[in-house]
């Protein structure tokens, strides 16, 4: 098959959406199909060979302009060429641009409304490129959040095109009223211009049909999978602390401040005579100051000296990482519809404790590889990493379920070859027969 596969960057942090994209268009390009992984906004950030389109369509400069000053709509193409350039998207991604709410709000309805928006010009510029290109059997949008291109580039192209839902409803709460509400009434007016969408795990399947109005036989649900080259258990050493790791962006939604509460009950408890608290992951400037909340909390509970922040992480120290934990948590405070962290735990033999919902549960269940507690407690989770603690039994066990259910449920090979089948239904609806493998 050949498949045009728009992905959209977020500068310097490893994201979730990218890192899914990337490991799909990979595994499809090992198999022998064509796929053109192209990024939007800035170039994509891996920790994997990125296998992505140097040249970045809408470019995280332009689209800024555009919306901020009209005189940008309307300058030549050569010109633009000088803010498009890769080492000008790279240099504005070290950078922050100031958003606020409102600009935000602002900019997704303004890209939302695809032909009628202030990038109208960058859609005509996509659209050219894409005319010049040999013909695609489908074309993949990586979110709603894109869904405005569906209907121009359905008919410039006579495709059919495929939408992922990945996360968004959580960007689209957070905007300020009236562009939450405007945004979801363009995502809901655009879903007829989508041939089917793909959903990255069973409860978001479900939840997405309602929360945008999808009909429910638009959507195929294409479990995430990941690359499990490097991944293996690590033996214990038995001097280590019970160690407690959290790996996941830095931000209140994620839920470190719960873990830390839950770890100072643990730590209370007086069951275990040594602990540490180990967080990694991408933090924006913004979530500066909740990080040193969480720290000063520690400080005040005389656990100061057990929480380390580690930081970005590339994959091998990442893989590093989740070998010296005993337990992982990620107690997000919201219905979570990926959760790629807990297959890169359990692929180390990691057992995890949950919250019960979003996709959480269907993971844990699907592999076995963790428990599962009640949501925003930070008693029952503080019970659950004490149940492991003072059961290594247990927790070995689970951790062999989540190693082996990973590699049975969750690896990228099944990934492609669910989405293969997706996009060559609706390739074979539009009247041709595909073969692919």
């Amino acid at each position: 098959m050949r498949i045009l596969y728009i992905t959209a960057g977020a500068a310097q942090m490893y994201c979730g959406s990218c890192l899914r994209d990337n490991a799909l268009a990979a595994e499809l390009l090992a198999r022998g199909h064509d796929v053109l992984l192209v990024p939007m906004y800035t170039p994509t950030l891996t920790d994997e060979p990125n296998v992505s389109r140097e040249r970045v369509f809408f470019g995280g400069i332009s689209v800024y302009l555009q919306q901020h000053l009209s005189l940008f709509r309307w300058t030549p193409r050569l010109l633009d060429r000088l803010w498009d350039s890769t080492p000008m998207l790279k240099w504005a991604a070290r950078r922050s641009l100031p958003t606020s709410p409102k600009f935000l709000g602002e900019m997704t309805v303004s890209m939302l409304k695809g032909e009628d928006g202030n990038q109208r010009k960058e859609l005509f510029k996509l659209l050219d490129w894409l005319k010049a290109e040999p013909p695609f059997d489908a074309i993949s949008l990586p979110y709603t959040l894109l869904i405005g291109l569906a209907k121009p580039i359905g008919e410039a192209l006579r495709r059919p095109i495929v939408c992922t839902l990945q996360g968004e409803d959580l960007f689209l709460e957070g905007l300020p009223e009236p562009y939450r509400r405007d945004s979801l009434a363009l995502i809901r007016a655009n879903v007829k211009h989508v041939d089917s969408f793909i959903a990255v795990s069973d409860y978001y399947a479900a939840f997405m049909s309602g929360y945008l109005e999808i009909p429910k036989d638009k959507i195929s649900v294409v479990p995430l999978g990941i690359n499990l080259e490097g991944y293996a258990r690590r033996e214990r050493e038995p001097s280590r602390p019970f160690t407690v790791g959290y790996f996941a962006r830095i931000a209140p939604e994620k839920g470190l401040h719960v873990l830390a509460e839950a770890y100072q009950q643990m730590r209370a408890s007086g069951d275990l005579p040594e602990a540490r608290l180990e967080a990694a992951g991408y933090m924006g400037a913004e979530h500066e100051g909740y990080l040193r909340g969480v720290e000063e909390k520690m400080k005040a509970w005389g656990l100061g000296d057990e929480f380390h922040y580690r930081g970005v992480l590339d994959r091998v120290r990442k893989i590093e990482f989740l070998q010296s934990l005993d337990v992982l948590s990620v107690p997000a405070t919201y219905d979570e519809p990926k959760g790629i962290f807990l297959l890169e735990a359990m692929a180390c033999g990691v057992p995890v404790v949950q919250p019960r919902r979003g996709s959480f549960t269907e993971v844990i269940e699907k592999t076995g590889g963790g428990l599962l507690v009640e949501p925003d407690d930070a008693r029952a989770l503080a019970e659950g990493l004490l149940h492991l603690s003072r059961d290594p039994a247990l927790a070995e066990e689970l951790g062999s379920r989540g190693l082996a259910g990973v590699r049975e449920h969750y690896r990228v090979a099944l990934m492609a070859e669910r989405a293969l089948e997706v996009y060559g239904g609706c390739a074979s609806r539009e009247g041709r027969t595909l073969q692919f493998a």
